[in-house]
């Protein structure tokens, strides 16, 4: 046996354990896009091979995990929501919708009939009544945002009739409801009750309105907040601007906890909350908000880290092992028919969709951090069978990570539904201050733009707008007037604020 399953938990062997974690975790995960796995599978399959099975860390407090889990889930939707345009879903906004509410409803549905009807089987080894197979099915009806937003952040890919922004919008805002039906339940069955469809109207409805009333009050509040921090300084302000982001983007997070904690009370849904609290924030007119999305956008990778290496500990590869065949066949249930069928059946309405992008879609179906925390909740509420419901969503979550996660873009691509990917100021490794009266634009240049002339001093520009930077492929050049230009350049611009940008193709990094 290890040496680490001998060693006594103190505080510094807690902190040299988690180090070790975080290090090998990043390390391998460097590896990953080399054999195209999601970063997040390595870092659950890292806490693994440290786990019980593995060097013998053990690790078994579900109700640590639970929490550790929803502050961290909190701070992933939070970010999600803050970087979630107005102008990006507003084209989407009600596929997006249909998909994380009525998706997941079908989601669940269809899985957790399937696993009750396994449940019937002589063959398998489970043995679950209705309620619990539909309990089982709803903690894995959501698409994991974390493994989304991770994989399509991560590779340099666009994607077309705006699938990118759906998936965000859908991923970000559908764990509300599977974790509206996986409380329901567990409620349900502990009562004793029938489910009925009046009482599972009423609880959602509640859960929805209450949530996202929550979310848009502190959103506001939260915006309010930070321009009121930021008038306290007066007009001399002499705190320095990088703390003064730092600041905010505290202020920021603690909105977010106060919206779920709010909405927790009022018997709303805080997570609804959280997401809807970012969106509000991430499109208001607050100060700070670029240093502010990028401290969140740090935490959020941080926690989705901690919560995967967690999990990773959290399990038991050989209990795994009982319910391997049967975890089985509902993964590829879900991966094969559960999940195309939803989303086809919610797409229906949408007919210029076209039938690859519902296609796409479908196989975007990512499970991950998000089902395997829910599924610790029965386990806290003493559910019976909550150990194999665990055991069952943990095998299907790697399954789903391993089969879809790695072929998403390929998918795509195969699919023809990739094109060139937006082009964002930030990749030139150029930021002004946001108390600056200027802001960076770009512009990748065609063949029309170049028919009067192929040099800087051949384009009209507006008045206040100059060219900082051009990138040709991988190069980075420092333009001058007698520099020749070349279709496929892409300008980097600074110009002055009240003046608009140039309107020749520029890219908007949300469409």
């Amino acid at each position: 046996m290890s040496a680490l399953a001998y060693m006594v938990f103190t505080s510094e062997n807690i902190i040299l354990i988690g180090a070790v974690l975080l290090i090998a975790g990043v390390l391998f995960g460097k590896f990953s896009y080399r054999m195209g796995l999601p970063l997040l599978l390595v870092f659950l399959l890292v806490g693994m091979g440290f786990g019980v099975d593995g060097l013998g860390v053990q690790f078994s407090d579900m109700h640590t995990a639970q929490f550790i889990g929803m502050v961290a889930l909190c701070v992933i939707l939070f970010s999600g929501g803050l970087d979630t345009k107005y102008s990006s879903i507003r084209p989407v906004l009600a596929q997006g919708l249909v998909l994380s509410t009525l998706g997941v409803l079908l989601t669940a549905l269809l899985t957790g009939i399937f696993v009750w009807w396994l449940s019937g089987m002589p063959w398998t080894n489970i043995h679950f009544a209705l309620l619990p197979s539909l309990l089982l099915a709803a903690t894995m009806a959501s698409t994991d945002s974390a493994s989304v937003f991770g994989i399509l952040g991560s590779q340099k890919v666009g994607l077309k009739e705006n699938l990118r922004p759906t998936l965000e919008l859908e991923s970000g805002s559908n764990d509300p409801m599977a974790y509206m039906l996986t409380l329901i339940l567990i409620e349900t069955i502990q009562l004793g009750g029938k489910l009925t469809v009046g009482v599972l109207l009423v609880q959602l409805v509640q859960q929805f309105a209450i949530g996202g009333l929550a979310g848009f009050a502190i959103g506001k509040f939260s915006e309010w907040l930070i321009k009121t921090y930021k008038r306290l300084g007066g007009e001399h302000d002499t705190e320095d601007e990088g703390q003064a982001s730092s600041m905010v983007a505290i202020l920021a997070l603690g909105s977010a906890f106060l919206a779920f904690a709010l909405a927790d009370i009022f018997n709303g849904n805080g997570y609804l909350a959280v997401y809807i609290c970012g969106i509000v924030l991430g499109n208001s007119a607050a100060p700070f908000k670029r240093g502010m999305s990028r401290f969140m956008s740090g935490i959020s990778w941080l926690c989705q880290i901690i919560v995967f290496l967690m999990l990773g500990l959290l399990v038991n590869p050989h209990e795994m092992l009982g319910v391997a065949a049967v975890s089985l066949l509902i993964g590829v249930f879900m991966i094969i028919l559960g999940r195309p069928l939803s989303v086809f059946l919610c797409l229906l309405p949408f007919r210029k969709m076209t039938f690859k992008a519902k296609c796409f879609v479908s196989w975007v179906g990512l499970r991950g951090a998000v089902p395997i925390i829910f599924a610790t909740y029965p386990v806290v509420a003493g559910v019976e069978g909550a150990s194999q419901i665990f055991n069952i969503v943990f095998f299907v979550t790697l399954l789903s990570l391993i089969i879809q996660g790695t072929t998403v873009i390929s998918a795509s691509r195969k699919l023809g539904l990739t094109e060139n990917p937006p082009i964002d100021e930030e990749e030139f490794g150029v930021e002004i201050a946001e108390s600056s009266p200027t802001a960076l634009h770009t512009m990748l240049l065609t063949e029309s733009d170049l028919a009067k002339g192929n040099t800087l001093r051949d384009m009209s520009l507006p008045k206040g707008t100059l060219v900082m930077m051009i990138r040709r492929g991988d190069q980075h050049i420092i333009p001058n007037g007698t520099l020749t230009l070349l279709p496929g350049d892409v300008l980097l611009l600074i110009s002055e604020k009240e003046k608009e940008a140039p309107k020749a193709p520029q890219i908007d990094i949300w469409q």
